[in-house]
């Protein structure tokens, strides 16, 4: 696992030990940001169930104006603080259930032009639970968009209120849905 682009370009990162964490494949990451590298430079990007960090601090060597990243586990935050130093870049981390932390977004008005969320595989009952807790319209930026990273096994629910399917792009045994806000125009 490898930063791919950017100034962090080339280093190595450390995954978290065990198997609680599945870090997202290089070629995942790489047509992920294939796909929103117009939107990642001066965007403020939340990871969630951030695992090792790759995705964020992916972002931010891409010029991410800021990451923040959200995960549960104590070894998978001791992982990514050591992966944000070892590419010599800064975000902010919090250890918290992906739930509370959402909820205490909205209540402070933190906002997110690109959120990125990729609840356990072993967890389904997350991909829904996750899906219809960004399903409103007091965390996304306008022209943001949110990504959610399910197995290919899994179907979300198309019944949303505030954000719209834009598109899905499998990968192996992963797929990646794009969701944008309805109320704006435009495509990822």
């Amino acid at each position: 696992m490898r930063i791919i682009a950017g100034k962090a370009k080339g280093r190595k990162l450390e995954a978290p030990p065990g198997i609680k964490t599945r870090p997202i494949t290089d070629m995942i990451k790489e047509a992920l940001f294939n796909i929103l590298s117009a939107k990642v430079p001066d965007s403020i990007f939340l990871d969630l169930y951030a695992g090792s960090g790759s995705v964020g601090i992916e972002a931010l060597s891409r010029g991410a104006a800021k990451a923040v990243f959200v995960d549960n586990d104590h070894q998978a935050i001791k992982v990514l603080h050591q992966n944000l130093a070892k590419c010599g870049l800064q975000g902010e981390v919090y250890r918290s259930d992906v739930f509370d932390f959402l909820k205490r977004a909205v209540r402070n008005k933190l906002t997110f032009d690109i959120i990125y969320a990729d609840p356990p595989f072993t967890q389904s009952s997350l991909f829904e639970r996750t899906l219809h807790s960004l399903d409103n319209d007091e965390l996304l930026n306008s022209g943001g968009v949110i990504i959610i990273r399910v197995p290919r096994k899994s179907e979300l629910t198309s019944r949303l209120n505030w954000i719209e399917l834009e598109r899905e792009k499998a990968y192996g045994e992963s797929v990646l849905y794009f969701y944008r806000s309805i109320k704006e125009g435009g495509s990822i």
